[in-house]
C-alpha cells in the first residue's frame, strides 16, 4: 500500500510560519522579477513586504525565504522604460546597490510603488495611479507602520537591535528554539529526513553531550547524502565547525546561515501538527519523540 502524500500547507499555516520566522507585519505581497547586484539575471520570487523589508520566496507556498532586502534606506525609486507589454519595470537605488524589479502587469507595478513609498516615506504618495480601495489600503498600512516604528523607538536599545534582524533574534515564549529543533538522536534525525523529504531537509538536535548541538542535513545531489555538523555553544555565541569555522550570536542565526548559504536549498524540517498526519509520519511508533517540547538548558 502506497504511503499517503503529505498534505499541502494551508494558506493560514503558511502565513503563521512566515510571521513566526520574520516577526514582522505583512503589508503587501505578489510575484516579482528581481535582479540584485550579485545576480546574473532576473529571478522570479513570491515577494512579501513586511515592515520595511522585502522577503523573497522561491514560490507562493514556501515558508522559508531565500533572500531579503531592507528598503528603509533606499535613496530613490526610479521607473524604467520597458519594451515588454503589460510589465512595470523600476529600480530601487540603495546606498550599496541598485535593485531592479519587474512586475507581472502595470497595475501591480503601481501597487508595489505605492506600498514601497508609503513605508519608506511614512506618507501616501500622491503621484501613483491607484483605485480608491487601494488608496484606503495604503492609509491603513501607513497607520500600522507609524505605530510599529513608534513602538520600536520606545524599546530599549538591545530590543531595537533584535528588531533589525527579526528572524535571528525572534523568540517564542512556548518554543524558544528554532522550529526545526527536535530532541532526537543522530539516527532518528536521519530517519526523519529520509522518510519525509517533503517536510524539509535540515534538523537541529542536541549534541552527544548536554551542552552543544548538531545540524543534520539531507542533500539532494546525484544521490541523497546525509551530513552532520557540530554547533559549539561558547556561552555567548554558537560556532559551526566548518573548514573555516563560523561564529553566530544565536541558534536562529545558525539556521538562517545554512538557508542563505545554500540559497534556500536547505529548509528547516517542520512536521505537520495534524494528528492524522503525525501518525503517518511515525511509521515506527515513535511519534511522541517528534512532539515539540519547551527546551530547558
Amino acid at each position: 500500500m502506497m504511503a499517503k502524500k503529505p498534505p499541502k500547507p494551508a494558506p493560514r499555516r503558511i502565513f503563521q510560519e512566515r510571521l513566526k520566522m520574520t516577526a514582522l507585519p505583512l503589508y503587501f505581497e505578489g510575484f516579482l522579477l528581481v535582479k540584485r547586484s550579485e545576480y546574473h539575471e532576473y529571478k522570479h520570487y513570491w515577494t512579501e513586504l513586511r515592515g520595511t523589508t522585502l522577503f523573497f520566496y522561491t514560490d507562493k507556498k514556501s515558508t522559508i525565504y531565500v533572500d531579503k532586502l531592507d528598503i528603509l534606506n533606499f535613496i530613490r525609486l526610479t521607473e524604467q522604460n520597458s519594451a515588454e507589454k503589460n510589465c512595470a519595470n523600476f529600480t530601487l537605488v540603495l546606498p550599496k546597490e541598485d535593485v531592479h524589479l519587474k512586475t507581472e502587469n502595470t497595475e501591480s507595478g503601481d501597487e508595489w510603488r505605492g506600498f514601497l513609498l508609503t513605508v519608506k516615506e511614512l506618507s501616501v504618495p500622491q503621484h501613483v495611479s491607484l483605485l480608491p480601495g487601494q488608496v484606503i489600503r495604503l492609509h491603513e498600512v501607513l497607520e500600522k507602520e507609524k505605530k510599529r516604528r513608534t513602538e520600536i523607538e520606545q524599546l530599549p536599545v538591545a530590543s531595537v537591535e533584535k528588531e533589525k534582524e527579526p528572524i535571528e533574534e525572534h523568540r517564542d515564549a512556548f518554543n524558544p528554539m528554532p522550529v526545526c529543533f527536535y530532541t532526537v538522536s543522530r539516527k532518528e534525525a536521519t530517519e526523519m529526513l529520509e522518510k519525509n523529504p517533503s517536510l524539509g531537509n535540515m534538523i537541529l538536535r542536541p549534541g552527544s553531550d548536554s551542552r552543544n548541538y548538531s545540524i543534520t542535513i539531507r542533500q539532494e545531489t546525484d544521490m541523497p547524502r546525509i551530513k552532520h555538523y557540530k554547533v559549539v555553544n561558547t556561552g555567548e555565541n554558537y560556532t559551526i565547525e566548518l573548514e573555516k569555522p563560523v561564529t553566530l550570536p544565536s541558534l536562529f542565526s545558525v539556521i538562517d546561515y545554512f538557508v542563505k548559504e545554500t540559497r534556500g536549498n536547505l529548509r528547516p524540517f517542520i512536521y505537520s501538527t495534524d494528528d492524522n498526519f503525525g501518525q503517518e509520519l511515525n511509521t515506527e511508533g515513535k511519534n511522541e519523540k517528534l512532539k515539540k517540547k519547551p527546551y530547558v538548558a
